[in-house]
């Protein structure tokens, strides 16, 4: 597994580095659970020797993405959109294109428009075109009224109707819709009726954004994993997903409103509660590493690793990805759904499978005395 997690990850790299404007990043992470998770829904399985196109054919990887594409507009997650597919994988894949399993999870949908849109402005290609904006009306069905997106549409069972900021869902489709709002050089096709529609569901986003963010003890600190789609609190999702302050997903929240040009009062106010969260959540002393195991087969993935977390006076600051409400202690949980305090409380298999603890906060607070002189002058929150 690690030979196959070190070759997508590489030719990922290679990707971003290489295809200039078309990046193919953001589909790491469905690709990466086609080759190494276990999953019986799918409609096709990798091959052992599965091939795939080299990052500058982005026409055959256009391609792709068009033969994924369901009839509703949108996306299933958890193939590799580089895949060089047999004729009986593209047949298979045919055969579903009626299904509704679509979502924005695991970076799914808002990459693929993103892509055929850039696509579409280095060919000129029509069908590149159509389904970009095929996608982009799915995209717009989605939204709830209140500016939130679901995890999966059109299915909203179970925590699925949640507003899903887990793994970038929401903030994926928003940076499209900021894109697409704002002239940018890849969406310029787009007609003035349909943009208008843009921005007005990115408006309401961005106010979503907001009405999501915990206040907790009075205080606002940053966002949960899932919110309610009515009432805007923090909601569990997995079983191992607890409601709590999630601070990978709010460093992806944060990153994306950093970016806005102009921030009002609100976004400004937003910025600054949470950055003062990130600060104050810091953990010291603690360093997680890979270590070596014996070889083990659980449902969804296999493993020749384990993952511990150790005391190191020298290690750089790091978080956990959930901490608890109200307490604010780190926090992670088995699959039995009970809260545990500590990495080690965790049964291995969660321990390989999800990501426990982040460094993604600490390019907010890299970034924040730049955007501070900007929009928050005299207004130091790291200096309080």
């Amino acid at each position: 597994m690690k030979a196959l997690l070190l070759f997508i990850s590489l030719t990922f790299f290679s990707c971003a580095q290489n295809s200039g404007e078309i990046s193919l990043t953001d589909f790491y992470d469905s690709a990466h659970h086609w080759y190494d998770i276990h999953d019986e829904d799918r409609i096709i399985e990798p091959l052992p020797d599965q091939k795939r196109y080299d990052e500058d054919q982005i026409t055959a990887i256009a391609d792709n993405i068009l033969l994924f594409q369901k009839h509703n507009g949108g996306w299933a997650k958890n193939y590799d959109m580089q895949a060089i597919l047999t004729e009986e994988q593209k047949l298979d894949v045919l055969k579903s294109k009626d299904e509704t399993n679509t979502t924005f999870d695991n970076s799914t949908t808002h990459s693929q428009v993103l892509y055929l849109s850039k696509v579409y402005s280095a060919t000129a290609e029509d069908k590149y075109k159509q389904g970009c904006l095929k996608g982009i009306e799915f995209i717009l069905k989605a939204q709830y009224p209140n500016g939130g997106f679901p995890q999966f549409f059109p299915d909203t069972s179970g925590y699925r109707k949640y507003i899903t900021f887990n793994d970038g869902a929401m903030i994926g489709v928003m940076n499209v819709l900021y894109r697409a709002a704002n002239d940018f050089s890849e969406f310029r096709f787009i007609d003035d009726s349909l943009k208008t529609r843009i921005h007005q569901a990115y408006t309401k986003g961005l106010d979503c954004i907001l009405k999501c963010q915990i206040r907790d003890n009075g205080q606002l600190t940053a966002w949960c994993q899932q919110h309610d789609n009515n009432n805007f609190e923090p909601r569990s999702a997995r079983t191992f997903e607890p409601a709590s302050v999630s601070n990978m997903e709010s460093a992806g929240i944060v990153n994306f409103l950093m970016r806005i040009k102009n921030p009002d009062e609100k976004i400004v106010n937003s910025i600054q509660n949470a950055v003062k969260w990130f600060n104050n959540s810091k953990i010291f002393g603690l360093r997680v590493e890979t270590i070596d195991a014996p070889e083990a087969e659980y449902q969804y993935h296999s493993t020749d690793d384990d993952i511990i977390a150790v005391e190191d006076p020298d290690a750089p600051p790091i978080w956990a990805r959930f901490y608890e409400l109200k307490t604010h202690k780190p926090l992670f949980c088995n699959r039995d759904g009970k809260p545990v305090y500590s990495l080690a409380e965790v049964e291995r298999e969660r321990r390989t499978g999800y990501a426990w603890y982040v460094y993604d906060p600490q390019e907010v607070l890299d970034k924040y005395p730049e955007w501070q002189s900007k929009h928050a002058p005299g207004e130091n929150v790291l200096t309080e």
